[in-house]
């Protein structure tokens, strides 16, 4: 067994068997490798994948101290029985006509026909020719003017700050709007920055203008404009995720912030939701600043996302089939939202529910005293945004769900409501 499963396991075990509990403070990383007589790069690795699995947490400045391990044991379960599933109302699964499959292939199959191309591994900031093409498109779609020199291209968003975050300065705080984008704010914390929410003094302001809230609010124009001129008068990077704006249909269409800003704007995007949860492809245009930086250090980087697709994605936005699939996709959304909305009003009268500004998003209010354990119960997956004083307050996406299932899957939810 290598030492860093070593290290991970005995960490793990103790956590498990409770000899270590909550609150409790691990070694630092130098402490651990004198203790496990190994280099200090093995126990990082070790104490980061024990963050990222839940064990353990990274506190700014103070170091490791041990997670709640209930809430470990409680995830654990519920991994479990994820195979038990029916009916997933969180939105984490894509309709099955919402894509066109066999034109997606022959993008594939032609990508694949350029063989000495694909005999060399992808430049670190991404193929240059779909740099070109997203370029092009952003500027054309959000105002986002930029040059491909500018843009990286990663597979998902994550990974694109596990880029970012080397070439920022680690003194800086960063603010997030709310606690529900976890990952990124354990990603950032992981590399030594000091994470808080709503920080005002923040010297970095990461933010989905688009998607401010779990139920898909957006921005106003107004809130945009003092977020830019606050940024520049006291010097703060805004990091913009415009995640999920190809679905704004029922609000005026607001710009983006890079496209309102000038100079300290990241602006990041992903084709996920627009093609494939399978089809890992994000992008971020940097400032000049740290574009400068990334190319110093573009050694120490690895491109994370598959050649072979960067090649057939840039054909695809060139023969101008991503516009087409935004309409369609858009139309599909809105319509499998509204739809589920209408039924659920007529199965659940005294419960309030409205649909999102994004029309993505069902928000259903309602009594509710059972055993939070119930949804799982039913073969229900659901967002629980909040349940206190014999409230609950669900955030209901029916993206992947059938629609001849809507009715069976409103009566699922009716019988564990109630």
């Amino acid at each position: 067994m290598k030492k860093y499963n070593q290290v991970y396991n005995e960490i793990k075990n103790m956590i498990l068997s409770r000899q270590l509990i909550c609150g409790d403070k691990i070694p630092s990383v130098r402490k651990a490798s004198q203790l496990y007589s190994v280099s200090t790069t093995t126990i990082q690795n070790a104490y980061f994948d024990l963050c990222a699995d839940g064990y353990i947490i990274a506190q700014p400045k103070s170091g490791y101290f041990v997670s709640d391990i209930e809430e470990i044991l409680t995830q654990e379960e519920s991994s479990r029985q994820t195979s038990d599933i029916k009916y997933d109302l969180t939105g984490g699964a894509a309709d099955a006509d919402s894509f066109d499959f066999t034109l997606w292939q022959r993008y594939i199959k032609s990508a694949l026909r350029q063989k000495e191309r694909l005999l060399s591994y992808s430049e670190p900031q991404g193929e240059y020719d779909l740099r070109c093409a997203i370029a092009q498109y952003i500027k054309e779609k959000r105002n986002v003017i930029t040059s491909p020199d500018r843009i990286i291209i990663g597979a998902g968003v994550q990974t694109l700050l596990q880029t970012i975050c080397p070439l920022l300065d680690k003194s800086l705080t960063v603010s997030f709007p709310d606690n529900s984008f976890r990952q990124g704010m354990s990603l950032f914390a992981d590399y030594g920055f000091e994470v808080h929410t709503r920080d005002k003094d923040a010297g970095i302001i990461y933010v989905s203008p688009s998607h401010m809230t779990r139920w898909g609010d957006v921005m106003p124009i107004k809130r945009r404009l003092e977020l830019i001129k606050h940024s520049q008068k006291n010097g703060s990077i805004v990091i913009e995720d415009d995640y999920e704006n190809e679905f704004l249909y029922n609000v005026t269409p607001t710009p983006s912030l890079y496209a309102l800003g000038k100079g300290n704007i990241i602006y990041i995007g992903s084709f996920s939701a627009m093609l494939l949860p399978g089809i890992r492809i994000s992008f971020a245009v940097l400032t000049k600043q740290l574009s400068e930086k990334f190319k110093m250090l573009s050694y120490r980087f690895a491109q994370t996302a598959s050649k072979t697709e960067q090649i057939a994605l840039c054909q695809y936005i060139r023969d101008g089939h991503m516009n087409a699939q935004i309409r369609k996709i858009r139309r599909l959304y809105t319509a499998k939202t509204k739809s589920f909305a209408s039924i659920l009003k007529d199965e659940l009268k005294n419960a309030e529910i409205e649909i999102g500004e994004n029309t993505l998003q069902i928000i259903l209010k309602t009594e509710f005293s059972k055993d939070i354990n119930i949804f799982n119960q039913m073969s229900l997956r659901v967002f629980v945004q909040e349940y206190k004083d014999g409230r609950i307050v669900l955030v209901i996406s029916p993206s992947g769900i059938e629609n001849a299932e809507f009715k069976n899957a409103a009566k699922a939810l009716k019988k564990a409501l109630i």
